[in-house]
């Protein structure tokens, strides 16, 4: 018997001006132009249970990167209808200082994150500026202090945490990277987060440069293909086509939040 399909959304909070070259390992592959990202937190809800993935950075990690957050995550969630100080569930796919911050808006979770991430962020490498470099302390000593107020569900690899949902280890951009899969309405949809920045990386194979092991990585994108439905059910990490792709939820909410468990366009 199939799950209970979830309702699964994407919320922007956050937008960054690169040049495309950046985005990729091999830079002699890329033409020149932008190649912009965007910031998101995602969120699968059904009627019994609501999962967030992923938590954004906040103003003062913003200031210190020389970020400009659009709105805060706990504002885009309130527009498609999550309390975040309701939430009892939190997966954070990794540590990087993208994906993890602002705890104090989500008072009542629990944060679902791989063993080998916060060995990876607490451990040898540390030591390695290069290394340091996508994590912010200060959010990964807060991860540490939410284990010990036995707020912290630690996963070794892949799992199912509910029926429809399911987390995927697959390293490469971070040590313990881990993508979420999703049962919707259209079949299994699969939330690459940083397992797969742009669509490009999927398309071409020449992946994302903030990376400790490049073969974990390029696995990590046939392990994306091989459980989601078909390629249009990966849904990459940090792409701006996802806003123009996927219909938002309302007139209201263009811009801010859009639907994944509805086919995107030409899909």
């Amino acid at each position: 018997m199939a799950p209970t399909p979830y309702e699964l959304f994407a919320v922007k909070y956050a937008h960054h001006e690169r040049p495309a070259a950046d985005n990729f390992v091999f830079r002699d592959d890329v033409h020149d132009g932008p190649g912009p990202l965007d910031f998101f937190v995602w969120v699968a809800r059904s009627a019994e249970r609501t999962f967030v993935i992923d938590t954004g950075f906040s103003a003062a990690t913003a200031a210190r990167r020389g970020r400009a957050i659009i709105r805060n995550p706990k504002e885009g969630l309130a527009a498609i209808g999550i309390d975040a100080g309701q939430v009892e569930d939190v997966i954070v796919t990794h540590l990087h200082y993208d994906h993890v911050g602002n705890f104090e808006i989500f008072p009542r979770a629990t944060f679902h994150l791989q063993d080998r991430e916060m060995a990876y962020a607490t451990g040898r490498y540390m030591s390695h500026p290069r290394l340091q470099m996508p994590f912010d302390v200060e959010n990964v000593t807060g991860m540490v202090r939410e284990v010990y107020r036995g707020r912290v569900a630690f996963h070794d690899g892949d799992e199912e945490i509910a029926p429809g949902i399911s987390l995927h280890l697959v390293g490469g951009h971070s040590h313990g990277l881990q993508f979420v899969r999703v049962w919707t309405q259209r079949g299994w949809v699969v939330v690459a987060s940083d397992a797969a920045h742009f669509y490009g990386h999927l398309e071409t194979g020449n992946p994302f440069p903030i990376v400790l092991h490049v073969g974990e990585m390029l696995e990590g994108h046939r392990k994306c293909r091989r459980l989601a439905e078909s390629a249009q059910h990966i849904v990459p990490g940090h792409d701006p086509l996802v806003m123009q792709r996927y219909p938002a939820p309302s007139p209201a909410l263009e811009g801010i939040a859009v639907r994944l468990d509805t086919a995107p366009a030409g899909g």
